[in-house]
């Protein structure tokens, strides 16, 4: 489960979010959605410690995360960003492979039960057909997908993405949000993704979580759809 408390958050002096609080329950899968420049990557990122300008809490399973070491932040939560790797010579595999860096001893040596958790991640992501490939031949998408198999092998309880489908075509698009939903609801894992895809989100998300007017209102799908909020914002 990941907490925002009494969360606020901007830069040059103007908050996007203020004063939010929110609640991201384990077993769900989250669709954050909102206009652009309302502060979805921004929160994001806080909530991988990657931006600690924050006024507030950010807890996962009742931990502050500000008290977390980034060695023990990366057994409770993986992150997916937009932001391309390019590394010559390392291959997809490798790329996946380091998702197990948590969990390896001080020589980073991967066990049999490593390289398998790092097999069934490529295979559930469809990477298999390019895994030997360097990581700095593939498109965005093929790139975009070895990312996500990466933050599946890190085998946290937390997930979060962001736009993790922009640059994959329709039929690939839902099939990650398809894998998404079923780590969430069958492993129990807290997954949040942000998205303009409003027919994604509808169609997959467990949980819309969307952000308007410095605050942050988060609701199970269907009350969603009918508190109209979406159309409101959007229409």
């Amino acid at each position: 489960m990941i907490q925002l408390h009494d969360f606020s958050i901007g830069y040059r002096g103007t908050f996007l979010i203020e004063n939010a609080a929110a609640t991201f329950p384990g077993g769900s899968l989250t669709a954050l959605i909102g206009r652009n420049g309302t502060g979805k990557s921004t929160m994001l990122r806080a909530i991988a410690g990657l931006n600690r300008n924050y006024r507030g809490t950010i807890t996962i399973d009742g931990t502050d995360t500000r008290t977390l070491t980034p060695a023990a932040m990366s057994r409770r939560l993986a992150i997916v960003t937009t932001r391309r790797i390019h590394i010559d010579n390392y291959s997809c595999r490798d790329v996946v492979a380091a998702g197990r860096a948590p969990y390896t001893n001080h020589i980073g040596l991967l066990s049999d039960d490593d390289m398998t958790i790092v097999d069934r991640a490529i295979e559930m992501t469809g990477v298999c057909n390019y895994s030997s490939r360097s990581i700095a031949t593939l498109s965005d998408g093929e790139a975009q997908r070895v990312m996500v198999a990466r933050a599946i092998a890190q085998q946290t309880p937390a997930i979060i993405l962001d736009e993790p489908t922009s640059f994959l075509d329709l039929p690939s698009r839902r099939s990650l949000a398809t894998l998404l939903r079923s780590l969430a609801t069958d492993a129990g894992k807290c997954i949040i993704f942000s998205t303009h895809e409003l027919d994604i989100a509808l169609e997959f998300a467990t949980h819309i979580s969307l952000i308007d007017s410095n605050r942050i209102i988060t609701l199970p799908t269907p009350q969603m759809i009918e508190s109209r909020y979406i159309d409101r914002i959007f229409n």
